[in-house]
Parts: structure tokens; C-alpha cells; sequence
């Protein structure tokens, strides 16, 4: 941890020294390749209104979803600290080297071979984002809001070492790949294959109209699945739908849909997930959600587009900034079962299926973007969910509300 820290102190103090206008570090020019340094530093703060469970709980708690508090609603924590070497050539070769010195694991890293020279039609090869995924493959130093949507969390398969395959143009794209693990140990396992379509009917500056369709399949991890979510806090020490394990899960296919439409200043954004479970012992798994949002640039910049997600550029005026707001609706359903008839008179019913709760939340939000290098956001997030209690044998609620802010430094 005290070698992170070090390494993490002398990255931002390069990117500090470097000229405020550029957004990476150039460092230079070795064997052909034009290598900067980009990173991403976050600080987030969390405060809960909590209803039933205590989303913070002490280290101490040994079933953080009873209802007992520990006295401590808030929580604060360094998010991430991403440290990012990129090259560019030689030729039509570009690579990419990142790791997270706060998760203490590696990011995109990986080499990509443009065929042609044409961006849009690449061989790649490493550890990248795999093809699903709107919210997902877009810039983490760009987020809407602090914590991205539940269901993107929850179906979307991020990092994972595998090949990849683009063709394209600037307003369709076809990306496909198979992958395994993530290259960081005890990750992320599951070996399989994605595949993901875009296309932009309307696609200019400041007035874009993006479609898309992915579709995912992998082995799950030693035969177990558990699917859960947090309520939009990444902080929180709770997940209030939980599926719990299921330990005879043989493989996970998840279809997304996704939508964008960008007008000037506004963009609104939405996706849709099914995911569905192969189980050898019980009925297959079946479950989904989606999330519908909201942003209005009130400074009155616009989106980019880009490889079948949007691009945010700098404010207009550096000195004032760029001002932004937001709203978000996303719900997840975990349930895929009932009850039924207790075994004996007067017993507790009998789960049939999965009943893992279902879950929707509101979440509203400003950020503001100022010069090149530093953003805040603030969101109140406010969570209705209902999962059902085998030891009370009914359907208990909770309705919890978040305070979350961040403070972000990027280069």
C-alpha cells in the first residue's frame, strides 16, 4: 500500500507541473511511439438516511441487513487513482498500459492493430472493456453521475483479457470478441464470447441519434452465480437485492438494447438488460432492468460521437467552467419465483424459484467542470426497494435516501 501511495503522489505531482491546456502528459517519443500519461483521481463522500438496513455497518456486524445501526452514517474514501501510459505507433499499432493504485488492479492493457490505419476497423488484443454496454464503455472521467446506473453494475461485463474485432464507420460499428478472466488475480473469471452492434442515423455534433444491441455469453466461476446490487452508492457496505448463490449456474447470456439522443445543451440516454441463467438442478434464472436519463448542459456545451459512445469536451469558457444537470430512473427485478404452500400446516411458505428483491431509484445530480483538470458532483439518491425475508416470512421494504458528492482531478 505504501509503495501505491508514492507512486500515486509522484503521478499527480508531474501531472500538477504539466501545462494546464492538455488534458494527458507527453513524455515522449521511444522506439516509433508517442507515449503520454493520463490519470484519474476521485474522492468521494457518501451520507446515509438509512430506513431498515444500516448501509454503512462496522466491521463488527455480522448481518448488516437486520436494521442495526452502528452510529455512523456517512463514509468517506478515495474512489479511484487510475495511473494510464498510452502509445501511438509505430505504424498502425497503439497500446495501452492502467492501473488503479487504490483497487490495486490493472485497467485497459492491451495492444490494438489498426487495419488500414483506420481507427474504426482494429485487431486487439490484452485486457479491454468488453462489447456491451453504453454506460460501460463510455469515460469513467465523464459519468453522468457518481455512481454509475444499478443495472449497468449489475449485467454489464467490464474488463476481462480476450481478442477483439472492429469494423466500422463513423455512424455504425460491429465489435466482437471472446475473453476469460481479468488479467488481475481473483477477479472477475468466466470465459466467453460478446458481440455488439451501433448505429447513428443522425450523428453531427450537437444533434445525434445512437442505437445499439449487445449480447453477451459466459461460463460462470466454479458453477455459482450471485447477482446483487448496492443502491447507487458505491460506498455502501450493503446490497438490498440480492439473488443470493446459486451453485448450479452454468452459464450467463445477457441481451442490452440502448438508446441516445443528443439536442444541443440536452441528452437523454437509456438501457435496457435481460440476463438469463442455465441452472443443471433448478429452473433457469431469468431477471432485468434498465435505466432512463436526463442531462442538460446549462453552460450550453454539447456531445461529440465516437466509436458508438459519446465525447465530452472541455468547457467553453475554462474560467467559469461547465455547468451540468442531471436525472436518472433505474430499476432492477432479481425476482423469478413465488412462494407456495408451507409443507406443513401452519409452517412458513416455501420459496419457489429465486426471490431476490426488486429494486427502483431516482437519482438527481450537478456537476461542474472546471478548466481542464477538475470536476465536482454532487447527487441525492433516493431508493425504494423490496426483497422478501425468509425469517419474518414476508416482503420487507426499504426506502433509504444518499447524499453523495465527489471531487475529481484528471489529466
Amino acid at each position: 500500500m505504501k509503495l501505491h501511495r508514492q507512486l500515486l503522489t509522484a503521478a499527480v505531482a508531474a501531472a500538477l507541473f504539466a501545462p494546464a491546456a492538455h488534458a494527458e502528459v507527453a513524455i515522449d517519443v521511444i522506439g516509433g511511439s508517442e507515449i503520454t500519461f493520463e490519470g484519474l483521481v476521485q474522492a468521494d463522500g457518501n451520507w446515509f438516511s438509512n430506513d431498515r438496513a444500516d448501509l454503512n455497518p462496522g466491521p463488527n456486524a455480522t448481518n448488516p441487513n437486520d436494521g442495526t445501526k452502528n452510529g455512523k452514517n456517512s463514509e468517506f474514501e478515495l474512489r479511484r487513482a487510475e495511473l494510464v501510459l498510452k502509445g501511438k505507433g509505430p505504424g498502425n499499432i497503439e497500446w495501452v498500459v492502467g492501473y488503479d493504485a487504490k483497487a490495486d488492479k490493472f485497467l485497459d492493457t492491451n495492444l490494438k492493430y489498426k487495419l488500414g490505419g483506420n481507427s474504426n476497423h482494429f485487431l486487439q488484443a490484452g485486457q479491454f472493456k468488453q462489447p456491451n454496454s453504453l454506460e460501460e464503455l463510455s469515460s469513467t472521467k465523464n459519468n453522468d453521475f457518481i455512481s454509475k446506473a444499478t443495472v449497468t453494475n449489475t449485467y454489464a461485463v467490464a474488463r476481462r483479457l480476450g481478442v477483439g474485432y472492429g469494423v466500422g464507420d463513423a455512424d455504425w460499428s460491429i465489435t466482437a470478441s471472446a475473453f476469460g478472466r481479468e488479467l488481475t488475480r481473483d477477479l472477475a473469471h468466466g470465459s466467453g464470447y460478446g458481440v455488439r452492434g451501433t448505429f447513428a442515423p443522425i450523428n453531427e455534433k450537437g444533434n445525434i441519434l445512437h442505437f445499439g444491441l449487445s449480447y453477451v455469453d459466459y461460463d460462470t466461476d466454479a458453477d455459482t452465480l450471485r447477482l446483487r446490487a448496492r443502491p447507487n452508492a458505491d460506498l455502501a457496505g450493503v446490497r438490498l437485492v440480492d439473488s443470493g448463490d446459486m451453485k448450479d449456474s452454468d452459464r450467463v447470456s445477457t441481451i442490452g438494447a440502448e438508446a441516445m439522443y443528443v439536442q444541443g445543451p440536452f441528452k437523454a440516454q437509456a438501457e435496457y438488460y435481460n440476463a438469463k441463467v442455465k441452472r443443471y438442478d433448478h429452473d433457469n434464472y431469468s431477471t432485468d432492468g434498465y435505466y432512463i436519463s436526463g442531462v442538460w448542459n446549462v453552460t450550453g456545451e454539447t456531445w461529440g460521437y465516437k466509436g458508438g459512445t459519446p465525447s465530452l469536451g472541455l468547457p467553453d469558457e475554462p474560467g467559469r467552467g461547465m455547468w451540468q444537470l442531471g436525472a436518472r430512473f433505474d430499476s432492477i427485478d432479481l425476482n423469478d419465483g413465488g412462494l407456495r404452500a408451507p409443507a406443513v400446516i401452519g409452517g412458513a411458505p416455501l420459496v419457489d424459484g429465486v426471490l431476490g428483491g426488486k429494486m427502483d431509484i431516482w437519482t438527481v445530480g450537478a456537476n461542474w467542470y472546471w478548466r481542464s483538470n477538475f470536476k465536482a458532483s454532487l447527487n441525492y439518491v433516493m431508493v425504494d426497494s423490496k426483497k422478501y425475508n425468509a425469517g419474518k416470512t414476508a416482503f420487507l421494504s426499504d426506502k433509504p435516501d444518499i447524499l453523495e458528492a465527489r471531487l475529481q482531478f484528471f489529466w
